[in-house]
């Protein structure tokens, strides 16, 4: 029990990462363009995490085939739930902005990705008897600029703070919830489950970076957005090499 409310604590922790992102978005004057280099940063730590701390962790657990699976059903979720939000917005063009829909979409791949890394750091706890801390900063600094850059659109857009911090406010406790769930459930599933699980989350990442991220850090950076995502893809895998 001691190890599943460890687990509960570090999800929580993760999760947090995004309120702080959307309170610095609402209450600072943030110009566009350090938004949009935060999130091209973030984009690069998360491009590094999903390659070595989710998809090569799942390769390693399970196989190439869950892998595979995974990635492409995390892939799929995310694109599916982007298209909803697309034909909702498209219906109701006149009470919401293009800002909107896309630091929904934002929030949608944090929500899709975040719950299993939660899953993930709930595992690790387990197996290990302490957190992996690596995966741990890899999702917290990534969980920033992804709330920070949500946040700035759907503030932009005329959302209000409390829509806003609620919405975030449940993504941070549906992380920590299914570290918890992690820790308690999944610890004595087959391999290929957990590996499929983890893989899940990659692919949700890396169609969200694809769709919404380095195009929106592209708006406002232009020639500066691939030095930023290899900075902090750089930045993350020292990172893992030195905990590693």
């Amino acid at each position: 029990m001691f190890a599943s409310l460890q687990a509960l604590i570090w999800g929580s922790v993760a999760g947090s990462a995004l309120l702080i992102g959307a309170g610095a978005a609402w209450w600072l004057r943030i110009p566009r363009i350090w938004v949009c280099s935060i999130m091209a940063f973030g984009a690069g730590v998360l491009v590094s995490a999903l390659s070595f701390e989710l998809v090569f962790e799942a390769f390693t657990m399970g196989g190439l085939a869950a892998t595979l699976l995974g990635v492409i059903a995390g892939a799929a979720l995310y694109f599916g739930a982007n298209r909803l939000l697309a034909k909702r917005s498209r219906r109701k063009q006149k009470a919401a902005s293009p800002g909107d829909s896309s630091g929904t979409a934002i929030a949608v791949g944090a929500l899709i990705d975040g719950i299993p890394e939660s899953v993930a750091l709930g595992l690790g706890v387990v197996a290990g008897a302490s957190i992996n801390p690596t995966m741990l900063i890899a999702i917290f600094v990534s969980n920033i600029p992804e709330g920070l850059a949500s946040t700035a659109d759907m503030k932009q857009a005329g959302r209000s703070g409390k829509s806003i911090f609620l919405l975030w406010g449940g993504i941070a406790l549906a992380s920590g919830l299914a570290a918890f769930i992690g820790a308690i459930s999944l610890a004595d599933m087959p391999q290929e489950v957990l590996a499929f699980a983890t893989a899940v989350a990659a692919g949700g990442i890396l169609t969200m970076i694809a769709d919404t991220m380095i195009p929106e850090a592209y708006e406002a950076d232009h020639d500066y957005t691939g030095l930023l995502v290899t900075a902090g893809f750089l930045s993350a895998f020292a990172l893992h090499a030195i905990g590693g």
